[in-house]
């Protein structure tokens, strides 16, 4: 026990003698750090940093006022801005508060920034001030991946996908509600007065403030212009005044998800070369269909490449007759399945109360005298017809007194048994005809295989590794430049993949 004693007592006389480097974490440290050596050599901030130095950004200095010799701050180059946003996106990072703490704290953004910090008004700035400098930089962007073989245009896939906004369901309203919301976002801009004079609250707090409540006045405004667009949708009077618009993001639509639900969003067009998977036009709608976007889809194409693709290959959500009949026009051949309509045929005819035994296909036309023959031996002479893109309807109606006496009446025509049934024999344009052939073809089906893992790629990468499953800006415009920020990450990371990392190799 005595050993003991004497070991327990030899350490802690150790322990009282021993000299220890201290930890003060009160303290403020000067050190020398060399920024380029912040990130190794084969960082892909260096190889983003590398591409939009090529890049001709003269419409952003256009814009900057602090000029040598003048009173100010200088500006951030665009080169730096362009570089820190391209790097967040890439790391699925979409929030300018965020941006402006890693350059702060981050290694990769401090080498971009030169260990400069840049404030969060600064980035979320840039990101939405300049629409037109951004368009062309994608466009420039384009000719240089091209340049270098990325881009053949011999083959485009283009598909769709809806991306939520920045709203909620339970933000939308109808008009009572909005004007009632409107007068009193009003009432509180007027309240508030002038932010300079206010003596409560810190001057920049208070102009926060009003800058606050001036922007949900302005959406309260646009919701209410948006109530009359949706209007004028709609046919019925009762349809009319259902229609709510959201007071957060008026610009917004409800859209059904790839899930199976519905949420705020907006329906994103992309359109994808079929060499590399790069993105050669992007566009933003709030149409929750994709019928009327394939030639839009297809004229950005031509804008951002000089020339229109060769081919396009889309899913059936595109293909429309008169889509066809203008892809035939443009010289683009269109690869995608038509439906025939007849679920739509089918659910029309039961809305109607027609039994099966009694649909079209159950009556026999005579071609020589140019009738119909119905199951009960009734006659149905030609009644006009309607002229649609593509397709000619000829009608043809039976006799109503022969309808009227018919003991399948209830079967056949229960709504319109007074003036006789009618049905249509449907002529579909030679063009129309021609693609229906096409697509039954190996060689159409062998192409329209390859179109997922090429149009829904992009897709897939700019959800899952850019992070845009939901936007974080509102309205059209700035929504439209958020996507076209992601989709030029996008691309530079393709390039990086095909064309930077080899030389790492």
């Amino acid at each position: 026990m005595g050993v003991e004693q004497s070991c327990k007592s030899n350490v802690e006389e150790k322990v009282r003698r021993v000299r220890l480097k201290s930890v003060n974490r009160q303290q403020m440290v000067l050190r020398a750090v060399e920024v380029e050596k912040l990130v190794p050599e084969d960082h892909e901030v260096r190889a983003i940093w590398e591409f939009v130095g090529q890049l001709d950004l003269s419409r952003y200095y256009e814009d900057i006022k602090a000029e040598e010799g003048e009173a100010g701050c200088s500006a951030f180059d665009p080169q730096v801005l362009i570089s820190v946003w391209l790097y967040a996106y890439s790391k699925g990072i979409g929030s300018g508060r965020e941006v402006s703490r890693l350059t702060e704290e981050d290694s990769a953004y401090q080498w971009i920034t030169g260990l400069r910090a840049i404030n969060y008004h600064t980035v979320s700035d840039f990101r939405v001030d300049h629409k037109e400098a951004l368009d062309e930089l994608f466009i420039e962007v384009l000719g240089l991946l091209s340049a270098e073989g990325l881009i053949s245009l011999e083959r485009v896939m283009h598909d769709g996908m809806k991306v939520k906004a920045c709203a909620s369901g339970d933000t939308f309203r109808r008009e009572e509600r909005i004007r009632v919301h409107l007068e009193l976002a009003r009432e509180q801009v007027e309240a508030m007065g002038d932010p300079r004079t206010a003596e409560e609250v810190n001057p920049r707090v208070a102009k926060a403030r009003q800058r606050a409540a001036r922007e949900k006045k302005e959406r309260l405004e646009k919701a209410l212009e948006e109530l009359e667009a949706i209007r004028g949708g709609k046919s019925s009077l009762e349809e009319k005044k259902k229609v709510r618009a959201s007071m957060s993001d008026p610009e917004a639509r409800i859209m059904k998800q790839s899930d199976g639900g519905y949420a705020p969003s907006y329906n994103i067009q992309v359109t994808t070369d079929g060499k590399e998977k790069i993105i050669v036009g992007v566009g933003v709608n709030q149409c929750a269909s994709d019928y009327g976007e394939l030639i839009p889809a297809m004229e950005k194409v031509e804008e951002n490449m000089g020339r229109s693709p060769d081919q396009v290959v889309v899913d059936g959500g595109f293909i429309s007759r008169e889509n066809i009949l203008i892809m035939e026009e443009k010289k683009i051949g269109l690869i995608g399945p038509m439906g025939d309509g007849a679920e739509q045929s089918v659910g029309q005819l039961n809305r109607r109360g027609v039994d099966g035994a009694f649909r079209p296909e159950a009556f026999h036309y005579d071609e020589g005298s140019n009738t119909y023959r119905c199951p009960a031996g009734r006659v149905l002479r030609p009644d006009g017809k309607e002229e649609q893109p593509g397709r000619i309807n000829y009608l043809y109606r039976a006799k109503g007194a022969d309808c009227q006496v018919c003991r399948f009446r209830e079967k056949c025509c229960p709504q319109s048994g007074a003036r006789g049934r009618r049905i249509r024999r449907a002529v579909d344009d030679p063009v129309v005809v021609a693609h229906k052939e096409k697509m039954e073809t190996e060689e159409a089906k062998q192409i329209y295989r390859h179109r997922g893992e090429v149009a829904e790629f992009p897709n897939a990468w700019i959800k899952e590794k850019i992070g845009l499953r939901q936007f974080r800006l509102r309205g059209l415009i700035k929504v439209g430049m958020e996507v076209l920020w992601a989709c030029l990450t996008y691309n530079i990371k393709q390039w990086i993949r095909l064309r930077w990392r080899p030389r790492w190799a």
